[in-house]
């Protein structure tokens, strides 16, 4: 398996209608079957190697992208940069 990016697990929507933040998770893709798997974060997981995956998520091809969009799977952009720190490193990190 490996890892191609980032989500966050869907939290459904709290009681004012925004959708709650899940928890940081991995987009992994076996590199046999081509199938896709979603797992936890682990504790002992390297916060800078996961950050590491996130970047390249963002240079995936054209064709992984569109399989992605077809499973319904909406990997982490820029904008979620900063949600992604806080959950990897906390809220005291400012810049990585």
């Amino acid at each position: 398996m490996q890892p191609i990016g980032l989500i966050f697990k869907q939290e459904g929507i709290d009681r004012y209608g925004k959708e709650r933040q899940g928890e940081l998770m991995l987009v992994h893709k076996c590199l046999g079957c081509k199938k896709i798997s979603i797992n936890r974060i682990a504790g002992d997981d390297n916060p800078s190697v996961i950050l590491s995956v996130f970047e390249k998520s963002k240079k995936l091809d054209k064709e992984q992208k569109e399989y992605l969009q077809k499973k319904n799977i909406k990997l982490l952009k820029e904008k979620n940069k900063e949600e992604i720190l806080i959950q990897l490193f906390g809220k005291e990190i400012k810049n990585v």
